[in-house]
Parts: structure tokens; sequence; C-alpha cells
């Protein structure tokens, strides 16, 4: 089992609205994240506003101002299970399948990270897994002012996933981060 977590604390600036409840092919981004988690054992939503009628609990940021490192960071406290899947608001293309495909990797794992690249060749640190063991580094790094996602990675270590490993199995459009209205299909 592990923990299923979307992170939707950020402020949407170019979506021109909260992205997290925009409505896209029937229902807010939000839902279509959370159930992409739905192989999870626990689900919860970090954010710092409420989120009614999501079923699932809302945590704000117990470190604030770090922005994605912050998410993480109280992903990681509230978490029950070892193993926490990690996703932004807007991958409306996640899947249980692909959750499954990273666990899988994440159980065979040495390292505390497995973490896709995108055929761009850059990581996806918000469509991961983390394991709580990564708790000290993320706060360590909250406390320095240092809000590097990939410093995590870096310090402690990662099974990276290559992008055609993942596109094979799930397409491409699994990598679609929605930043933009007009980015959605």
């Amino acid at each position: 089992m592990y923990t299923g977590v979307v992170i939707a604390g950020g402020l949407s600036r170019r979506f021109g609205e909260d992205k997290a409840l925009y409505p896209y092919r029937g229902k807010p981004l939000i839902r279509w994240v959370l159930d992409s988690l739905q192989g999870a054992g626990e689900r919860f939503v970090v954010a710092n506003r409420p989120y009614p009628g999501l079923e699932v609990p809302v945590y704000p940021d117990l470190l604030p101002g770090g922005d994605s490192l912050s998410g993480l960071h109280s992903a990681l406290f509230h978490a029950r299970y070892p193993w926490v899947a990690v996703a932004a608001t807007d991958l409306p293309f996640l899947s249980p399948g692909y959750w499954a495909f990273l666990y899988e990797r994440a159980l065979a794992s040495p390292h505390p990270v497995v973490v896709a690249y995108n055929p761009e060749g850059h990581l996806e640190p918000l469509m991961a897994f983390y394991h709580k063991d990564c708790l000290p580094q993320v706060e360590r790094q909250l406390r320095e002012g240092d809000f590097l996602l990939r410093r995590v990675m870096e310090v402690l270590g990662a099974t990276y996933i290559p992008a055609e490993a993942v596109v094979e199995r799930f397409g491409a459009q699994v990598f679609l981060n929605a930043n933009r209205k007009e980015e959605l299909p």
C-alpha cells in the first residue's frame, strides 16, 4: 500500500483561475488526478485553501513558502504509508496504471525517490514516488531556503524511469501539465 497525494498549492497565475477546480471533460482537474490515485491505501490533498466536496482530507503546508517542496513536506509528514505518490493537480492524464507501474519500481528501488523523465528530457518530480525517509532532507532544504525538488534526488539518490518506458505504456499525453487552459486537448 502507498499514500496518494495531490499537491494543489499553486497560484495558477498562467491559468487565470484556480486550475484545481477548472472543469475539464465533466469534472475538475483535481478530480482527474485524485481518481488516478484510486489504487492508494489513502488519498489526500495538500493545499493552503479548502477544497470541499472531494471526500478526502485537505492538509495545509506545515512549512509554507517553499512552493512544491512545502507541499511535498506536508505530504510526507501526513502520509500513513512509507511510499507516497505525489502528483500536481494539473496532470489530468495520469492513470492508476501509471501509479502501479511506478510503485512496482519503488518497491524494487534502493533509492527513496522514483521519478520519470519526460520526452523533453526533464524530470517530473510532481508525478513521482517519495519514501517517507525523504522527510528530514526535505525539511532541511526548506529551513535552508533551498526549494529545488531535484535537490532531494541529488542528495538522496533516485531511480530514474526513462520517458520511453512511460510513453510506451501510457502514451506521451500522460506528461501533459496544463499550465494554461489552451494546453488542454
